[in-house]
């Protein structure tokens, strides 16, 4: 049962964070002309390092997104999850200099979003539970479809979140 509820959680995080990073790779290629600016703007990468990691980036994040909705499990899942740990690290690192003005690169929907804690622990909570997909054994269909519907839950309560985010003034107020 255990087992079972841990492959669900594997399941939808999988279908969530494909979705997150096929929609996050086409928004990066539609506005490419300023990735670059986007990139340098962390201030993390040498200067002669921001235009290739610019130029791999957007098709990285839909290689990864494409085999996650396609269901394989042996290393994307840990792909996936580096990747949001490198992001989540960029930012968190970013808000503690102070530099939370700046956009935060995620492009959904064309729009501008500047970093707060709540995509830091957007990017962890994936990455722990695409931690669940190394686990052996695969779910029956009807389970598996279940969890592909909350991993599309998922991605949309994250769409959502991501536009009131980009709201002016919008910041959630601690409970």
């Amino acid at each position: 049962m255990l087992h079972e509820a841990a492959l669900t959680i594997g399941d939808a995080a999988a279908f969530c964070a494909g979705l997150v990073f096929l929609v996050g790779a086409w928004a990066k290629l539609r506005h490419r002309a300023t990735l670059s600016g986007v990139v340098a703007n962390y201030r993390l990468l040498p200067p002669i390092a921001v235009a290739p990691v610019a130029a791999i980036l957007p098709w990285l994040e839909g290689a990864v997104g494409l085999a996650l909705l396609l269901g394989e499990r042996r290393w994307v899942p840990i792909v996936a999850a580096v990747l949001l740990l490198a992001f989540a690290a960029a930012i968190g690192i970013n808000i503690r200099r102070g530099r939370s003005h700046i956009d935060c690169g995620c492009g959904v929907g064309g729009l501008r979003q500047s970093l707060h804690g709540a995509l830091v622990v957007r990017n962890l909570m994936m990455a722990i539970a695409l931690s669940f997909n190394l686990l052996a054994g695969t779910l029956p269909v009807m389970e598996r479809i279940a969890a592909m519907a909350t991993g599309l839950t998922l991605f949309l309560l994250i769409l959502l979140l991501n536009a009131l985010l980009a709201l002016p003034g919008f910041r959630p107020q601690p409970a």
